[in-house]
């Protein structure tokens, strides 16, 4: 009911954001002679405000068009390289005069409820490297009853699949959610001895084992237990959507949740707008504007997806109690000896905690030391580990050597001890 709530609400708005709409252009107008003045630069702000506050705000682009390698611009064209009904596999194509041969990087964004686009600084980040792709997962509410359901196990499938398109000279990259996924794709490839299994794994603030050092969100799952949400957050899809009547976590839930979370910081923020729009703070206010921009973009997920994603990774602990499966198959990470892992956290990240992403290094007991790397990157949450200057500047350059001292490197598959390197 809360969802034809939510959609009756944007539809009877409508008429306002139209009007509101009008109303900034004609107090943003060259021809309008109060334009600059106090009170025009008011009327408009808070028409603005109005706005972007009822407003659905859709998945933003990509808008990545070149990049910087040996002081070269080098232009990029996106291209969908491989379509599923759940997820599109983009690859971010560098424009050569003289095309080079790199090293093929999968980034598996999270389905946690933003699109794919919150990893734009990862990709930029790394497309100097390597030849990029990334998983671009589809709103739920899009996709037809027809398409069928998803699940874990069709995102490790999925996962699978890519990595068999892009075939063996490639290395996958998980940010947050994705880690308990693919790492169970990686062990069951290389139990299979697929030789498209990645040359390199690198986790990123992941769920690997949330027992160690558990966050708020943690507690929260293991306190409600999945039946609460099920009963709490799953919703049908309402027409006129072409997903109507899939069950689905919506993504303005989840939206409001985080909201919540940190309302204050959120109120300032959307105060903070309305004064530097009144003031002709233009570099201010499109900053804000392009963070929620970003921020505000939601969608939807299966529910049987997401379900399954807080009673395995949150409450039961499948992975690091071996007892996770991929249709019924058991999903053991000690055979991964052929994939070098590299795991990176965040000081300060209170949505993995620090020790849940480092975990992977234990469940690889198989894996030779000198194929393992951790790396704890001081000063950083969550964001910080994937995007944000010290990532840039400290994280990648250590993700880059790892990947390359990997990408030709597959003799060292001896079973070895629980050691693995450390930076700080």
């Amino acid at each position: 009911m809360l969802y034809y709530l939510y959609e009756m609400n944007h539809a009877a708005l409508a008429p306002w954001r139209a009007a509101a709409d009008a109303g900034l252009n004609f107090w943003r107008s060259p021809a309008n002679p109060f334009a600059e003045t106090q009170m025009g630069r008011s009327m408009a702000a808070s028409l603005e405000m109005f706005e972007r506050t009822t407003r659905r705000y859709g998945k933003p682009p990509f808008e990545i068009h070149d990049v910087i390698i040996d002081d070269d611009i080098v232009a990029v064209e996106e291209r969908n390289v491989l379509s599923k009904p759940f997820c599109t596999l983009l690859n971010f194509e560098k424009q050569w005069d003289k095309p080079k041969k790199h090293h093929k990087l999968l980034i598996v964004a999270p389905m946690s409820g933003h699109y794919a686009t919150l990893l734009r600084g990862t990709v930029e980040s790394m497309l100097p490297h390597y030849d990029t792709y990334i998983t671009d997962w589809v709103d739920a509410r899009g996709v037809p009853m027809s398409k069928g359901g998803f699940d874990m196990d069709d995102y490790v499938d999925y996962v699978t699949e890519f990595l068999q398109f892009l075939g063996p000279d490639t290395s996958v990259m998980a940010v947050c959610q994705p880690s308990v996924p693919v790492m169970a794709a990686v062990a069951l490839m290389n139990a299979a001895k697929d030789p498209a299994a990645p040359k390199t794994m690198i986790l990123m603030g992941g769920p690997i084992d949330t027992r160690r050092n558990p966050t708020a969100v943690n507690n929260l799952a293991q306190e409600k237990g999945v039946e609460w949400f099920r009963k709490n957050v799953i919703m049908k899809v309402p027409a006129p959507h072409a997903g109507m009547m899939r069950d689905v976590y919506p993504g303005f839930l989840q939206l409001g949740g985080f909201m919540t979370m940190n309302l204050d910081r959120h109120l300032d923020a959307h105060r903070d707008l309305f004064w530097h729009l009144v003031d002709g703070d233009g570099d201010s206010a499109e900053k804000h504007r392009d963070f929620y921009d970003e921020y505000m973009s939601v969608m939807d997920l299966t529910a049987e997806f997401y379900l399954q994603t807080v009673e395995k990774v949150f409450v039961t602990h499948d992975l690091p109690k071996g007892t996770l499966t991929h249709r019924n198959s058991r999903v053991d990470p000690s055979k991964i000896t052929r994939t070098a892992l590299m795991t990176i956290e965040g000081e300060r990240d209170d949505i993995s905690g620090v020790g849940q992403t480092e975990a992977a290094q234990d469940l690889c007991s198989n894996l030779a030391p000198e194929k393992k790397l951790h790396h704890l990157q001081p000063g950083v949450g969550h964001y910080g580990v994937f995007n944000g200057s010290r990532f840039r500047k400290e994280i990648v350059p250590r993700i880059v050597e790892f990947v390359n001292k990997n990408a030709d490197d597959r003799t060292s598959q001896k079973p070895a001890a629980n050691g693995r390197a450390k930076t700080t």
